[in-house]
Formats: C-alpha cells, structure tokens, sequence
C-alpha cells in the first residue's frame, strides 16, 4: 500500500471517527465530550469550595450560611419548607438547625395559629452574623465575576435565567418530578 493510500485510509477513518463523536459516539481511546450536567456539577463544586473557604474564616459552613439566608424574612419557616427549599435532606437540616440554635443564631418557635407547628427564625445574634458571612459571600463573588470576565455587582436580572432554572417549580424542578 502506497503512502498516498494510507494517508486517505487515515483520513478516512479521522472523518468516520469525528461524525460518530458528532453523532455521540466515542471514539476508541477518546474520553466522551462533558455533558452539561457534569460541567454544572464541576462549577458548583468549584464555587462552593472557594465559598466554603471564604465562610470557614468565620466557623460557617455553607449549609449553615445558607439556612440562616433562608430565615432572613419575619415570618420563619417550618423544617420542611427549609428542606424543600434549600434541597437538604430533613434529617441534615435538623442537624444544621440544632447547631445553629446551639450557637444562639436560629431560635424555634411555635406557631400562634397552629401548636403542632413549629418554624425556625433568625436571631438578632444570628441576623448579625449573617451579615458579615453575606460580605464574606459578596466579596468571593465579585472575585469569581472578575476571573471569569463577568459584569458586576449581579442583579435581579443579571441572575433571572438561573433563578428560574433553581426555582422550585422551574425547569430542572419539573424534570426531577418525572
């Protein structure tokens, strides 16, 4: 065989192997193309670990900045909207409450209108504390949007297509249902 045709079956099976990754196949050897699953899920776990790092100078996990950010309103919420909200398992919630309880930062109270329900607040300790976590928060924000080119400081409509899509009743909600 001339090196002409070795040069064309080359070639060939190049283009063959491009339309079978094109077309989802992978070539032998070659690792699959990043579904966009795996790259949200690599961005998440990038993010939070700066996030984590930036609120661990403060004692605080992110689970725990995130809980107290959920109890900022007046009214308070019971454990299964936390967990319904935030996407924690009700049994690692409670143990996040206690801890924050524990710490006076999140007080339980019983609800005027129904005594079987009992809803977690923020403390005015707790009101405080999230207060410098939040500029903790912010400030490893506007580090990622300068490393990643992005405009700044976010607002309701710089962040509306994610919002929507982590919205309880959005998209990626309604496709975990099925």
């Amino acid at each position: 065989m001339s090196a002409n045709a070795v040069g064309r079956n080359v070639a060939e099976r190049d283009a063959v192997g491009q339309d079978a990754v094109a077309g989802g196949a992978v070539a032998p050897g070659a690792a699959p193309a990043p579904l966009l699953v795996e790259l949200v899920a690599l961005a998440h776990r990038r993010l939070t670990a700066g996030l984590a790092a930036a609120l661990a100078e403060e004692d605080c996990t992110v689970d725990q900045w995130r809980v107290m950010r959920a109890l900022t309103d007046e009214r308070g919420r019971t454990m299964g909207e936390l967990a319904q909200a935030l996407l924690i398992p009700q049994a690692s919630l409670s143990r996040l409450v206690d801890a924050l309880a524990d710490a006076g930062l999140v007080h339980r109270r019983q609800d005027d209108q129904d005594r079987r329900r009992i809803t977690a607040h923020l403390s005015r300790r707790g009101r405080t504390r999230l207060a410098r976590l939040d500029a903790l928060a912010a400030a490893h924000e506007a580090a990622v949007r300068t490393a990643c080119a992005l405009p700044g400081p976010a607002g309701p409509a710089d962040l509306a297509d994610l919002a929507d899509l982590a919205a309880p009743t959005g998209p990626l909600a309604r496709l975990a249902a099925l």
